[in-house]
């Protein structure tokens, strides 16, 4: 967030939200520039700071993917690529009232409607899912990682369930304030928070059913009920919900959260097959799920929706498939993914990969066997062995 802080000042913002006559990125409001952010009475400071936690979540997703090998070198060089060139392409094209892609136009749209994508499902999420995917692929596995099992225990579930309450909460500020105005809009941001709620939902329960039925029976009989089913579901119903939050209906937002488990759970297992280790799945939540999340809206958007957070005027055309739409709107968000997993994958690519080639992307293997946080951070802890406590709850040190 800090890097991205500082490198969405400087660049990402302009190239984003800036002026497009190319309609591919922008060309000005660089680094803040005095007259255009004063202009609008401070909407424009904040609409920077909005944009640039969107930013800023694109290049923590990839965090996660690699953790406990990349190197922190890498790191930042990624994430200055992602915040600075990768993601704001992707949301100058979906998001800029000039971009090619973008529903905000006025004229030219992507066949008639341009793309739905509301509050992010491809610009952010599924930039963030294909470049952990690639970042991932390039790293290799780590040393526990045996033939898709890890031979060390997984985080502690408690603090996993803890990250996904506050994420799961801040959704809420992503998709409801993403119709960027409260007054005329308002009905807009509640109805957006209610399916963001119901696609979580309905994510976490068939998430838990269909990935448990996947395990099979443990070798007492039974079926396990595990977590992480149950947190990666929440997480997979926001991300597939978060482009079609503001024009698909409740029940429409309780289908996309449902299947959201087969995509989560199917990419999950394929990856591990294919020897690709994904240390938190972002891959398959925002990388997959994403995808799905956008080409679900052109089924689902409805009219009346859609009227209430774009435009009236195209309504009746831009509708989804299964409400009426002439199909533009579906045609419009399948290419728009497919620009994206393009743009993303190939950009990433040459990021890792010279990385890669420079020795820098990954750490040497004893730094990984000693752990991180210790090695390249110089946190402290004590060993099983070094400390110990009497019964009246005393330190003891061997000496």
């Amino acid at each position: 967030a800090s890097i991205g802080a500082l490198v969405w000042w400087t660049l990402g913002f302009g190239i984003a939200m800036g002026s497009n006559p190319t309609r591919w990125m922008g060309e000005n409001h660089f680094a803040l520039e005095k007259d255009y952010f004063e202009s609008a009475g401070g909407y424009e400071y904040a609409f920077w700071l909005f944009q640039w936690a969107f930013a800023a979540a694109a290049a923590t997703i990839v965090s996660g993917a690699v953790a406990e090998r990349c190197t922190f070198t890498a790191y930042l060089c990624y994430s200055i690529a992602l915040t600075g060139f990768i993601y704001p392409m992707v949301a100058n094209w979906g998001w800029n009232v000039d971009g090619w892609a973008s529903a905000w136009r006025e004229e030219k749209l992507l066949f008639g409607c341009g793309v739905t994508d509301f509050a992010g499902s491809g610009v952010v999420h599924m930039t963030g899912g294909v470049a952990a995917l690639v970042g991932s692929a390039m790293l290799g596995p780590r040393k526990a990682f045996v033939e898709g099992t890890l031979e060390v225990p997984l985080y502690g579930p408690v603090f996993q369930t803890l990250g996904v309450l506050i994420l799961w909460f801040g959704w809420y500020g992503f998709n409801g304030v993403s119709t960027l105005y409260i007054v005329n809009y308002a009905g807009v941001a509640a109805k957006t928070m209610v399916t963001t709620t119901i696609s979580a939902g309905s994510g976490a329960l068939a998430t838990l059913l269909v990935g448990n039925l996947a395990d099979g029976k443990q070798e007492h009989g039974s079926y396990a009920i595990k977590l992480e089913y149950a947190n990666n579901g929440v997480l997979a119903g926001l991300v597939a919900i978060t482009a079609g939050c503001s024009t698909v209906e409740p029940y429409g937002a309780f289908v996309i959260g449902a299947l959201s488990s087969l995509v989560y759970v199917g990419s999950s297992k394929l990856l591990v097959r294919l020897g690709i280790d994904d240390v938190v799945d972002a891959s398959p939540v925002h990388g997959f799920c994403g995808a799905y999340g956008v080409i679900m809206t052109g089924l689902l958007a409805t009219k009346e929706n859609y009227a209430a957070a774009y435009y009236g005027a195209r309504a009746e055309d831009c509708a989804g498939v299964f409400y009426g739409g002439d199909g533009s709107l579906l045609g419009a968000n399948i290419l728009f993914v497919v620009a994206i997993a393009i743009w993303v994958g190939i950009t990433s690519l040459i990021v890792f990969g010279s990385l890669k080639a420079c020795g820098l992307l990954r750490v040497d293997p004893s730094v990984e066997e000693q752990g991180m946080d210790s090695s390249e951070h110089g946190a402290k802890h004590y060993s099983e062995k070094s400390t110990s406590l009497d019964p009246s709850g005393i330190e003891i040190r061997e000496k």
